[in-house]
């Protein structure tokens, strides 16, 4: 009997997406109580603080000329990426926020038109109508006489959209970054960093931490050194194409601690919304053949 080798990254990696959906919550906790600078600062000190003793320990070794500048780089994109989806987040359901998030594989193709050359295809014009469809059916209930949440909401939908395009940016950083280094290593780069580039800001708007903030920041950490790892893990181990699909799990998780956490309840038009861009998904990752065919 021959074992599937196919699942272990798979497996990991929609653990880690689960684990990093209860992360958004405790770093929205975090961001209400002390800002957004505040949170992602402190997230990212204790981050790097607990993870240099593990890579002291189990992974010592020099990184690469080429790993330290993936670090570097994707660091940078996630600081932009996490900067203004938190700052959305605090003003959006975590479920609308993950949905709205999810339009960043669309985003990938064109990023890959214009950073490796690859040829826009019917299938992926297709997908980024059905995305973008999906996109204005969940902004549709912040405006209008009905509005929900006013011009802040408004605004935490431009925030998390400008997000997805970093992020879309960050998922192809993702997998070259797992192919040269560690998990632990990754986890500890991330940290550092993200902490690095957000120090830059301190003169402006380092603040004195409350214990909440620490609390809820500590356990983001704690949470998003383990996500990193199993995710880091998974990439390395399976193509991007394979795994990607899994960010979709993190809508379900999102919903969930939405409601536990604060209370946030899910709309049929969130979801009708959500149902949109999944299919823009599905169609984008189809091969251009595969279009108009029976499945």
């Amino acid at each position: 009997m021959t074992r599937d080798h196919s699942m272990p990254p798979i497996v990991a990696v929609a653990v880690g997406i689960a684990i990093f959906s209860a992360m958004d919550g405790f770093m929205k906790s975090a961001s209400i109580e002390g800002g957004v600078y505040m949170a992602l600062l402190a997230r990212s000190i204790i981050g790097t603080v607990i993870m240099l003793p593990v890579w002291l320990l189990f992974a010592r070794r020099t990184p690469s000329r080429e790993a330290i500048r993936l670090h570097v780089v994707r660091s940078v994109v996630v600081s932009g990426m996490a900067l203004l989806f938190f700052w959305g987040l605090v003003r959006l359901p975590m479920a609308e926020a993950m949905a709205l998030s999810f339009i960043a594989p669309l985003i990938a193709l064109y990023l890959a038109a214009v950073m490796l050359g690859e040829r826009i295809h019917a299938n992926a014009v297709i997908a980024s109508l059905f995305g973008l469809g999906g996109v204005c059916v969940i902004a549709s209930a912040h405006f209008g006489e009905n509005a929900i949440g006013g011009p802040e909401s408004v605004a935490g939908i431009g925030a998390v959209l400008a997000s997805a395009v970093l992020y879309a940016w960050n998922l192809i950083l993702q997998r070259r970054q797992a192919l040269v280094a560690g998990p632990v290593e990754v986890a500890l780069a991330q940290h550092l960093f993200v902490g690095m580039c957000l120090l830059i800001a301190a003169p402006w708007l380092l603040a004195p931490p409350t214990t909440m903030l620490l609390r809820h920041s500590g356990g983001a950490a704690v949470l998003a050194a383990v996500s990193l790892m199993l995710l880091s893990w998974g990439y390395s181990r399976a193509e991007a194409q394979r795994l990607v699909p899994m960010e979709y799990s993190g809508f379900i998780w999102a919903a969930l601690f939405g409601w536990l956490w604060f209370g946030e309840r899910l709309t049929l038009v969130t979801l009708a919304g959500t149902a949109l861009i999944l299919a823009g998904c599905w169609i984008g990752a189809r091969r251009p053949a595969e279009i108009g065919t029976a499945p």
